[in-house]
């Protein structure tokens, strides 16, 4: 079975809490080699409780942050709360931080705020960042231009943009990871620009419990159903689906730093220290 790994699943979400060992083990059985689960939403009782399960399971890994919804609570004591958590060896990234400008549950000032803030975070911790951008693909490019990417990169999850915002993250550096989304009927935009990111930046998700992919986008989602995602992804790109993932394996462990079972590292994506 192909090696898999899911790079953004929210494992101590309450829809997931009630059978997550079950959810653990069905992301095993289909090949899935880990976990990055993220904390992030609420309030950083959820980051702790990410972070626990991470220091339980060998194969799951913790990045802990304040989402763009709650960033009107990213002061200083939460900001300190995290550098705390990120003291785990099972933190791999701070996040996921970012803005988003379509549901408004915090003013754009405190979600820029937070986000600029967290880049820091990011830096002085040596960790990657872990971005969420909807509706707000050039605003955080200007951030990052001027703010700087942190040395040790980042990932804009849930990619849901076109061609031009792929092109323009890519060129500050970032990851690409592409969720069940990619599978939906009406993302012609998204798989177009998908099939021109370079194999050495790109990730597949599961977003879980959200954004299930086609043919189970009715159900709870889960990390074990990333092969969905991954399949529809090399079918975009023409790629051998055993070699995307590999590849996907292999950028994982670049940029989260963590050793993952893999193939070798492509000489164009080396391990980060």
């Amino acid at each position: 079975m192909m090696p898999l790994i899911d790079t953004h699943c929210h494992l101590a979400d309450p829809r997931l809490s009630g059978d997550l060992d079950a959810v653990i083990e069905r992301a095993r059985d289909s090949g899935v080699i880990s976990l990055i689960a993220i904390g992030a939403i609420g309030s950083v009782e959820t980051d702790g409780l990410t972070v626990e399960i991470a220091e339980r399971h060998r194969d799951i890994f913790a990045v802990v942050g304040v989402h763009p919804h709650d960033a009107k609570d990213c002061d200083t004591a939460r900001l300190d709360q995290l550098r705390k958590l990120a003291e785990s060896s099972r933190v791999v990234a701070i996040g996921e931080t970012g803005l988003d400008f379509h549901y408004m549950h915090s003013a754009p000032q405190a979600q820029e705020r937070a986000l600029r803030a967290q880049l820091e975070l990011a830096r002085q911790c040596g960790l990657p960042v872990v971005i969420h951008c909807r509706k707000a693909e050039s605003r955080i490019v200007e951030i990052v231009r001027e703010v700087g990417m942190p040395p040790k990169g980042g990932v804009i999850h849930c990619f849901s943009a076109d061609l031009k915002a792929a092109e323009e993250f890519l060129e500050l550096g970032f990851y690409l990871s592409f969720s069940g989304i990619l599978t939906f009927k009406k993302a012609d935009e998204l798989r177009a620009a998908a099939r021109v990111v370079p194999a050495k930046r790109v990730l597949v998700e599961t977003d879980a419990p959200y954004l299930a992919p086609e043919p189970v986008r009715s159900r709870r989602n889960e990390p074990a159903y990333v092969r969905y995602t991954l399949e529809k992804l090399a079918e975009i790109r023409g790629d051998a689906v055993e070699d995307l993932a590999a590849a996907i394996v292999r950028n994982a462990s670049a940029l989260f730093g963590v050793a993952l079972d893999a193939p070798a590292a492509a000489p164009e994506s080396p391990r980060r220290p």
